[in-house]
């Protein structure tokens, strides 16, 4: 046996079977996947709208007129525009009902609660910057902390019973209201602590503490390395860490890569400009088929998972990631909270990151002097951000290949670990009994 795999099987496959059937990250996980399929539309919805070719554009212009995008962005508006309030139902529904209290009652609070904590626009309205990926976190939490406060509050004697002949839905009701009332006190009231303390919200609170260490980095590999490891841990537990670091990388980047592009259009050459780490430098050779390589993952899925799971979430997920859209994978296989997954989703983006700045910086491939849109398949977008270098769509190649061989062990421990709990468990129905085979 791979002594990699004997290592995983003995130390690493014990712990995270433990870690996972934990309660709350097994209402986590079941909360991701309840809102699989909106998260798929809303993907293509978005792929379809930013598919970067000019032709494509042009012809959906010319057919449907300029406003054409807007079907696919009102799908975005049901589907990732309001992820975090999707997530925090589904998972507050999950848990209340591992916890056998009213479960539709507990999401009802819970979505309530977020919205006390979001901010509103001038108008009133919810911001679209908090209720979609950007506010997972809080919304994460909010869905755990409040779901339960309200257990506590449901199995206490502070609850309204009705009499006997009283319809199901009116006891339920009335049966929750007390602890409703509570939590919903209590979350208010935290609301306007942090209000009083910081004249923000907790969530604009989460993103200046993650931002604001962040602001003295600069264009170094140390500084690559930083940025890369804590977009992938945010990703890996739920939150959008692209969002959140996005004002950090374009406020550092950007600038950095418009200077390489004044100096290329001025006649230097891409080799001889001077700066490496560049916003195109992580979209075309860290992040290819988004956050984690996860082209590289579904590669992997491809050539060694005989799970029919993984192979089903690989072939759905296979068109979006091409042009960089992850979520599918992330949240279907899942990635996220998947202590299997782990190592390999944070290690294999910053070992790109060192590949890709030691290419670039001994000569063999240019540095990037061009932004593409971040749908750019990989290949296409090595070549065009090296300014038309095939060095860049190798490099890319290269990446691709080492990081696919890098996830290709845990693709296999985590089939090792699904066939020993099947195993474990037998073919077993719900009540414990083997079923007749």
């Amino acid at each position: 046996m791979n002594p990699v795999m004997q290592w995983m099987e003995k130390h690493f496959i014990p712990i995270a079977g433990r870690i996972g059937s934990q309660r709350h990250l097994v209402a986590i996980r079941d909360g991701f996947v309840a809102i699989m399929p909106l998260i798929i539309i809303g993907s293509f919805a978005v792929l379809i709208n930013n598919l970067p070719i000019a032709f494509f554009q042009n012809f959906m212009a010319d057919l449907f007129g300029e406003s054409w995008t807007t079907l696919g962005g009102n799908i975005w508006d049901g589907s990732f525009a309001i992820l975090s309030l999707l997530v925090v139902a589904g998972i507050s529904y999950n848990l209340a009902k591992s916890y056998d209290v009213d479960a539709l009652s507990a999401a009802l609070l819970a979505v309530g609660c977020y919205i006390i904590l979001t901010p509103t626009t001038d108008d009133w309205g919810l911001s679209y910057a908090w209720t979609g990926a950007q506010g997972l976190f809080v919304g994460v939490l909010t869905a755990v902390l409040v779901t339960e406060l309200f257990r506590l509050l449901y199995h206490s004697k502070f609850t309204i019973n009705m009499p006997e002949g009283v319809p199901t839905g009116v006891v339920k009701s009335f049966r929750a209201l007390i602890p409703a009332a509570v939590t919903l006190i209590v979350v208010s009231s935290l609301q306007m602590l942090i209000t009083a303390l910081t004249d923000g919200s907790i969530h604009e609170l989460v993103f200046a503490v993650i931002q604001q260490p962040l602001q003295a980095l600069g264009n170094t590999l140390p500084a690559a390395f930083i940025i890369t490891f804590l977009n992938q841990l945010l990703w890996f537990f739920g939150l959008h860490g692209t969002n959140i670091l996005g004002p950090v990388i374009d406020s550092i980047y950007l600038p950095l890569l418009e200077e390489n592009i004044r100096l290329f259009a001025e006649g230097t050459s891409a080799a001889d400009v001077p700066y490496i780490v560049t916003k195109p430098f992580l979209d075309a050779y860290v992040f290819m088929g988004g956050s984690g390589t996860t082209l590289a993952l579904i590669a992997a899925i491809f050539l060694v998972s005989a799970s029919k799971h993984y192979r089903t979430i690989g072939k759905l997920s296979a068109p979006a990631g091409v042009f960089n859209i992850n979520e599918p994978v992330l949240f279907g296989l899942p990635v996220v909270l998947n202590p299997v997954m782990l190592i390999p989703f944070l290690t294999v983006p910053v070992l790109l990151t060192l590949t890709s700045y030691l290419a670039i910086a001994s000569g063999l491939v240019p540095r990037t002097v061009a932004l593409v849109p971040w749908t750019t398949p990989p290949f296409i977008s090595g070549y065009l951000v090296t300014g038309g270098s095939f060095a860049g769509v190798v490099l890319q190649l290269f990446n691709i290949t080492l990081a696919t061989i890098f996830y290709i062990p845990f693709i296999k421990a985590a089939m090792r670990a699904e066939q020993k709990n099947f195993d474990d468990k037998g073919d077993t129905g719900d009540d414990g009994t083997t079923k007749a085979s």
